[in-house]
């Protein structure tokens, strides 16, 4: 017998029994960013690597230790790991934000070598949006009015809360940096080999460490919002004014800096207390000079991502009155000579009429007892049932599985009575 081949590590499938549930929570996301008006955009999983490095950062983890990257000819390519510098790519590609506003959005896989634990991946799904083109905090606010709006469709909203910062301007980070690094250099000993490699090339990512004796000694450490510029402290105070006249609650979290060097001004995060240490559900921000930095004319951009397996897990865990559609509807039972052709007939002028319901042929032969078994097993609420009487005469027989009832029907009334039924 040969050797079973399994899937590759952190690279998990999506079962039968689990599909319905995400197919829910993406039709929830998709119907919410289609409700603000956003449009959908769909971009390659394979970008050249050069894009993530310029976009992203080289001393971000992201890019220094975490994509997979393969040359191909004498082109290195990599598997993208988030989507905002492919979108921001696209866009700057095929003008769609030149002397232009867009407000975009996508679904898909992504990619990371980390290692896998629950809740992340390496192959790991996102939905994210990105708005170019309106530099007010108008929309930032937007963005976090949407995601709020998508937490109460999902019946998650009691279980997440919002952390909000700003990062200003790449200057003010500049400065801000030089008062940290100052700072954890008398802290030394409390580093570890990681941070001490963070401290020479991103100290700002060392505000969001594990190291709860570090985190204590974060506590007096300079704030970045002290060393705001005045542009960024006005853009600040406006979104946070406006966020609590919509009814937003919200906590400004001075730490909360975002792991990519494109941002600047706004950053959020929703995190949730119910998945144990993988508690980011969403995050965000501003990234006002990354159109620029990959080529484009000055644009301004804001945008979000939010990690689905996240999100199902989240919703397992705290919505319990999810009504998941049942995988069938209808169950066509048909047995004995002459059924088959009239069995299916019926099975397909049914989905011309009813293209709303889900409707199963059995095909795999067998008598009634074992075809009504896997009816109940696939969780149909009716079967239509021909047998050679039933062929001779035109007729069918309606069967309501969860009632138990049933009753015969001729073929023409059959598509009026399960119009009604669903």
């Amino acid at each position: 017998m040969a050797k079973t081949i399994q899937a590759i590590r952190g690279m998990n499938d999506c079962s039968p029994t689990e599909s319905p549930l995400w197919q829910w929570v993406e039709s929830k996301v998709r119907n919410v960013l289609q409700s603000y008006g956003y449009s959908e955009v769909r971009m390659p999983i394979v970008e050249s690597t050069p894009l993530f490095a310029r976009a992203i950062g080289e001393v971000t983890d992201v890019v220094s230790k975490e994509m997979y990257t393969f040359w191909d000819n004498d082109e290195q390519l990599t598997l993208r790991p988030e989507g905002t510098a492919g979108c921001v790519r696209a866009a700057i590609e095929h003008g769609w934000i030149y002397n232009n506003e867009q407000r975009l959005w996508y679904m898909g896989p992504m990619f990371r070598h980390e290692r896998p634990q629950k809740g992340r991946y390496r192959q790991f799904h996102q939905a994210g949006v990105e708005i170019f083109g309106i530099a007010n905090p108008e929309i930032d606010a937007e963005l976090i009015l949407l995601t709020a709006r998508l937490w109460k469709e999902l019946g998650i909203e009691q279980h997440v809360s919002l952390q909000l910062n700003s990062i200003g301007s790449l200057e003010a980070r500049k400065n801000y940096r030089s008062a940290l690094v100052e700072f954890l250099q008398q802290h030394i000993d409390l580093l570890s080999d990681e941070e001490k490699e963070r401290l020479e090339k991103n100290p700002l990512r060392i505000l969001d460490s594990k190291n709860q004796a570090l985190q204590d000694v974060l506590n007096g450490a300079p704030k970045l919002l002290d060393y705001l510029d005045e542009e960024s402290r006005v853009h600040f105070a406006q979104l946070c004014t406006l966020l609590d006249q919509m009814g937003i609650a919200y906590e400004v979290n001075p730490k909360l800096v975002r792991g990519l060097d494109y941002y600047n001004k706004t950053v959020f995060e929703w995190v949730t207390n119910a998945l144990g240490a993988q508690g980011t559900v969403c995050g965000g921000g501003r990234y006002d000079g990354l159109v620029e930095q990959l080529g484009g004319h000055a644009t301004t951009g804001v945008g979000f991502a939010m990690g689905l397996e996240r999100l199902v897990l989240l919703v397992q865990e705290v919505n319990h009155q999810i009504a998941l559609p049942r995988a069938v509807d209808i169950y066509m039972v048909y047995s004995g000579e002459g059924t088959t052709l009239p069995a299916f007939q019926l099975a397909e002028k049914l989905r011309e009429n009813l293209p709303h319901l889900r409707i199963m042929t059995h095909c795999s032969g067998g008598n009634f007892k074992k075809q009504f078994k896997r009816a109940d097993k696939v969780g149909a609420n009716f079967a239509l049932v021909i047998g050679e009487t039933e062929a001779a005469t035109q007729q069918v027989v309606v069967k309501d599985l969860l009632a138990g009832t049933q009753q015969v029907l001729s073929l023409d009334n059959v598509v009026d009575y399960l119009h009604k039924a669903f």
